[in-house]
């Protein structure tokens, strides 16, 4: 399962999000703006999804069952699906439609300097709580490019909330500026196109969101160099004249299955076999500490092929 460093990122974000979305709701009401609404009704979401996101950490850290005897890990995906459905639903939608609604009946911000100090505030907030998830997802991808660390990354956890914080920051700064520009040019209808831009923000960051974890959700495979370093051990062992298939399946960011069809030299008896398969599944096992579960078939290169074509028959 995700270890205590993504809780640790949630838990940032929830503490610093509740207490914005607060500040932002009062300031909302006091001086009508609609982008900062929209800003408060983000930041609700956000906390709503960093619970989302501690709930589905801990249903998927549930010890196996016979109705689920792989364990409970692809919960955590769903749930991060989920959020990404609330971002979009939520978030989004509304901004959208609120600002659209200020766009159609402009009306001039009071009071804007309470805006000014709290979206300055949320910006020092949000900031240091991006800090967190950033350091946090650069220790886990370590030289990896950062777009390709987010494509191949099994934990879901670090980079939504570090998707969120972006997010955040950046409708921050755009209501920042809408309001500011609404003033400067003395056209409140900013405001309203603000909150808009703030929803297709949001519409972004759940559409990646919902892409990731639905790759995740389906049965992704393990990383390349994992599904490589696997063949690779298999391949060496003593007995072993070829692999017929190697498939791999995360079942949770620290959860992989992995099924492997091998052909064995004829020469080979049962029990040679059967130690074979031990040593093969001890290695994996030592190598790669995330392969929980191993499944080695013995089957002939002739007969694996067959099976294949009766498959696609």
């Amino acid at each position: 399962m995700a270890g205590s460093n993504s809780k640790t990122v949630i838990y940032a974000a929830l503490a610093g999000n509740t207490a914005i979305a607060a500040t932002k709701f009062a300031a909302a009401a006091y001086t009508g703006s609609a982008a900062m609404l929209s800003e408060a009704i983000h930041s609700v979401v956000d906390t709503g999804n960093q619970v989302l996101l501690l709930f589905g950490l801990k249903r998927a850290a549930r010890p196996p069952t016979p109705e689920h005897p792989f364990g409970h890990g692809l919960q955590l995906y769903f749930w991060t699906f989920v959020v990404a459905v609330m971002i979009f639903g939520v978030g989004a939608v509304i901004s959208i439609l609120h600002g659209i609604d200020k766009i159609q009946h402009p009306h001039p911000v009071a009071d804007a300097w309470v805006n000014y100090v709290v979206l300055g505030l949320g910006i020092v907030f949000e900031g240091i709580v991006w800090l967190v998830a950033l350091r946090a997802f650069n220790r886990e991808r370590g030289s990896t490019k950062l777009l390709k660390a987010i494509r191949d990354s099994k934990d879901p956890t670090t980079f939504t909330v570090l998707f969120e914080d972006t997010a955040a920051l950046l409708g921050l700064v755009v209501a920042l500026a809408g309001i500011a520009a609404g003033q400067m040019f003395d056209l409140p209808v900013l405001d309203g196109v603000a909150s808009v831009l703030i929803g297709l923000i949001l519409a972004t960051t759940a559409f990646f969101l919902a892409s990731e974890s639905h790759s995740l959700l389906t049965g992704e495979a393990a990383d390349p160099d994992t599904r490589q370093g696997i063949e690779q051990l298999a391949a060496a062992e003593a007995g072993v004249e070829r692999i017929n298939q190697a498939l791999t399946m995360h079942f949770g960011p620290n959860e992989v299955l992995v099924a492997l069809s091998l052909d064995f030299q004829d020469s080979l008896s049962a029990q040679e076999v059967e130690r074979t398969v031990t040593r093969i599944e001890r290695a994996i096992k030592q190598e790669f500490p995330h392969v929980r579960r191993i499944f080695i078939e013995a089957q002939s290169f002739a007969a694996h092929l067959a099976a294949g074509a009766d498959d696609t028959g």
